[in-house]
């Protein structure tokens, strides 16, 4: 288990984590995590197969790089035969689903994970074991890629394709895409119908708002594309400055969804990667600076805080995934190498736009 005389240089940052709070945020998550590799959002909830990866990345950042494979192998071994895994395992039980729906951008996250553990590692065995769980991942999810670029949000139990596509959730598609891309060119098993399929997305993220269904009162839906490297330069500039004033509340954070006074540590944290990859890493430690109320004692952050009325922890639970955004968000301003390469989109494919859909 990580000490703090092994806490890596890029996992402190002034305001946010010394050395000692890093370790205890790691050995938090590492406790959680289940002999089998399980990672679920705490002891006797639920995992899903994103939040997973997300805490299985933070891991990396720390050096927990046995850890973070054993997570990865979790969903190996419980991929189901299309290439999907269902949207929740309770406690992380593979034989306990307790919801049989395959969510789109659930799916395709593991490319994200997958490459970000090479990078950290340079482990080409883990690469070659993780291919066909990456390879049938995204052919799931490009099965549900509607005519005008975007994802369908995901398949029912009984196999029904459920058309309407969020943002948020093809933003994510859009950064895995580009990771499972560089994963094929790793391999050099180069996938051209991935590119096209990556092109069009990101064109419909761009430039098509109206291609998916409206959740603008989420904080997420505002960065998202920017985060999952859709949008970029000044665009993401324009959009992160017009909305600046709704969603962030000075001093507490970032709010999960308007009008509601409530701030979340996870899209805090996602914000604040967001706002790195643009280059603006004073704004990213400001928001991250800004929920140190929401760590607890023991290392891990209570997942939002109440700001108006009885003001309050809401809901009482310490996630793995707030704490492993927390973690991400840390790695990339202080320059883990992997962290940067993953959400800064250096070693990920660009010029994927179409000739067809420019301007």
């Amino acid at each position: 288990m990580t000490s703090p005389e092994q806490i890596a240089e890029h996992l402190l940052l002034p305001g946010v984590l010394t050395a000692e709070q890093a370790a205890e945020t790691v050995a938090g998550i590492l406790a959680v995590q289940r002999e089998d590799g399980a990672i679920p959002w705490f002891r006797g909830h639920h995992l899903d197969p994103w939040d997973h990866t997300e805490a299985a990345m933070a891991l990396d950042t720390a050096g927990e790089h046995t850890a973070a494979a054993r997570a990865y192998e979790w969903l190996a071994r419980h991929q189901n035969a299309d290439g999907s895994w269902y949207a929740a395992y309770h406690d992380g039980d593979p034989d306990d689903v307790t919801d049989r729906g395959r969510e789109s951008n659930f799916v395709a996250y593991v490319a994200v994970g997958v490459w970000h553990h090479y990078l950290a590692t340079g482990d080409d065995a883990f690469l070659d074991r993780m291919w066909p769980v990456v390879y049938a991942a995204v052919e799931f999810v490009l099965a549900l890629q509607r005519p005008g670029g975007q994802i369908g949000w995901k398949r029912e139990a009984d196999g029904r394709a459920v058309e309407d596509a969020l943002l948020t959730g093809s933003s994510s598609i859009h950064q895995a895409l580009r990771c499972a891309l560089a994963i094929a060119e790793a391999r050099e098993e180069p996938q051209p119908d991935w590119e096209l399929a990556t092109g069009a997305l990101g064109h419909a993220i761009r430039s098509h708002p109206e291609r998916f269904l409206d959740k603008s009162r989420y904080s997420m839906d505002w960065y998202y594309p920017v985060l999952g490297g859709a949008v970029r330069g000044a665009a993401a500039k324009n959009r992160i400055d017009a909305h600046w004033d709704a969603f962030v509340v000075p001093g507490l954070g970032v709010r999960c969804v308007l009008p509601n006074p409530w701030v979340t540590g996870g899209e805090s944290c996602e914000l604040a990667l967001a706002l790195w990859a643009m280059g603006e890493s004073d704004r990213a430690l400001e928001i991250l600076q800004s929920i140190q109320h929401l760590r607890a004692e023991g290392g891990m952050y209570w997942t939002g805080y109440v700001f108006e009325g009885e003001a309050a922890v809401w809901p009482e639970e310490l996630t793995t995934w707030t704490a492993g955004s927390l973690l991400l968000a840390v790695a990339a301003l202080g320059g883990d190498e992997a962290t940067v390469a993953v959400f800064g989109g250096e070693r990920l494919p660009g010029g994927l736009e179409p000739e067809c859909c420019e301007g």
